[in-house]
């Protein structure tokens, strides 16, 4: 398989790197090996950033930590910017101020990538669908890898000498808004909600960088859409290809769905097809059915076949941070740390049918909780609120549920929620804010709630105070 599309920089060229993350170091190497002349540099002077600086020196990369040269920066011929540096930063705006050509780190790899991909992406469940259509196909006995947002840079994949066939890539609108060429074979659009709205204008900016996604469509291209969200389709229409449908509301005319009888089911030209029941998903929530819909119908395009992509979405397990069950003492305790906004916590508060306890806080991402409060008043029994949005969540919320609390730390957090909660509750952690004003990220704050719960755990048994 060649290469997609013309190599973004020639032999020689000066490449910036903005951001020493993973998907800033994998750049730095593989443009370092195709023969770019690379600086990275990141703002922050942290541990993990000097860690990456050294790295990077040690192959012969220049890279430094604590700042951005800008006279270097402006002198490139490429600049590739972390997704975490959004478009209104200072060094951002400086370099289109100049009129320096920015990509993607996901547009440079795919470049050099001579798998083809699949592309999911979509306000919620972009982790957990890439991993189930990763795991799928490869029970389905399909080389393939996942890579992108989901934790593996794609530029490791593209750097390797022997590729896989496919790679399952999760994307997100930062991403997105950085690409130029990039057209995977199978695109994947889940949902679309409010989100990122501290770094978005608007709802229409946020989904116009999700629409780039059909931007390079081809009429060989194949899209699998979610049919029961109206802005999914109508941000697809016109996109040149074929489009599936996956739907958990009725049958559609091609794609997946759910049948009466509770059976997820494939019908395309060619292909009629049960997977499995609902009931056999190891997963919780009617929206990872749909998710499970997705990830079976892309791996049928894919080529996978039928009786393995029913045993491959019914051996999936549910990834950490995402409704994970951590603990059941007569209360079920659960890690939904990856719901950052709120439409990802509506998601969860829809997946359980027992009286909840929810935790929410963390940094707000400038939209309000007020969606929330339907749900609450139908299913939450308590909440508890920690951090910078604790305020706005208790104006918000205080009066759609019987009992609040305001905590400080994650210890308090859960010694709160085990004292609200009785026998058969569940505990939700499921904060609808960003991690920042506390953690470095999501799967830190998730780490500490398990450790929080486990602590608890350990205290009850030896008898001491919970």
């Amino acid at each position: 398989m060649a290469a997609h599309g013309e190599p973004p920089f020639r032999t020689g060229d000066r490449v910036a790197v903005l951001g020493l993350g993973r998907s800033g170091v994998a750049a730095a190497r593989l443009v370092h090996a195709r023969g770019g002349r690379v600086y990275a540099s990141d703002r922050v002077d942290g541990s993990s950033q000097q860690a990456a600086v050294e790295r990077l020196r040690a192959e012969g990369i220049e890279a430094e930590a604590g700042r951005h040269d800008l006279e270097r920066v402006l002198a490139s011929d490429l600049v590739i910017a972390s997704p975490g540096i959004g478009p209104a930063t200072e060094i951002r705006r400086a370099v289109r101020d100049a009129g320096v050509r920015t990509l993607a780190e996901i547009e440079v790899a795919w470049r050099y990538l001579r798998s083809r991909t699949i592309a999911i992406t979509g306000t919620n469940g972009k982790t957990t669908t890439t991993a189930l259509c990763g795991h799928v196909m490869a029970r389905g006995g399909l080389d393939v890898v996942t890579a992108g947002n989901i934790g593996r840079p794609l530029s490791d994949v593209a750097a390797q000498e022997a590729q896989p066939d496919w790679v399952v890539l999760e994307v997100s609108s930062f991403q997105l808004a950085d690409i130029a060429l990039f057209r995977p074979e199978i695109g994947v659009l889940l949902n679309l909600a409010p989100d990122h709205l501290d770094r978005y204008r608007n709802v229409d900016s946020y989904y116009a960088d999700k629409a780039r996604l059909f931007e390079n469509a081809t009429d060989d291209s194949r899209w699998v859409l979610n049919g029961d969200d109206r802005d999914v389709l109508g941000l697809a229409r016109g996109a040149a290809g074929e489009h599936f449908l996956f739907s958990i509301e009725s049958r559609v005319e091609r794609g997946a769905w759910v049948d009466e009888a509770g059976g997820l089911r494939l019908g395309i030209p060619g292909r009629s097809e049960r997977w499995c029941g609902v009931e056999e998903l190891r997963l919780a929530g009617g929206h990872n059915v749909s998710n499970a819909l997705a990830a079976g119908l892309a791996a049928a395009l894919a080529g996978c076949r039928g009786p393995e992509i029913g045993l491959g979405l019914s051996s999936f397990e549910a990834l950490p941070h995402r409704l994970q069950p951590v603990a059941s003492d007569g209360v079920l305790w659960i890690n939904d740390s990856k719901a950052t906004n709120v439409s990802a916590t509506l998601v969860a508060l829809r997946a359980f049918d027992r009286p909840l306890v929810l935790i929410l806080g963390g940094r707000g991402k400038g939209e309000p909780y007020a969606p929330l409060v339907p749900l609450l008043r139908e299913r939450v029994r308590a909440l508890v609120a920690y951090g910078e949005s604790a305020p706005q969540i208790v104006a918000e919320l205080g009066e759609a549920v019987p009992e609040v609390r305001v905590e400080a730390g994650m210890e308090a957090v859960v010694r709160a929620a085990g004292e609200l909660a009785r026998p058969g509750d569940v505990v939700l952690f499921s904060p609808a804010c960003a991690s920042y004003d506390m953690f470095r990220d999501y799967e830190a704050r998730g780490e500490a709630f398990v450790e929080a719960v486990e602590r608890r755990r350990r205290r009850a048994a030896s008898g001491s105070p919970a």
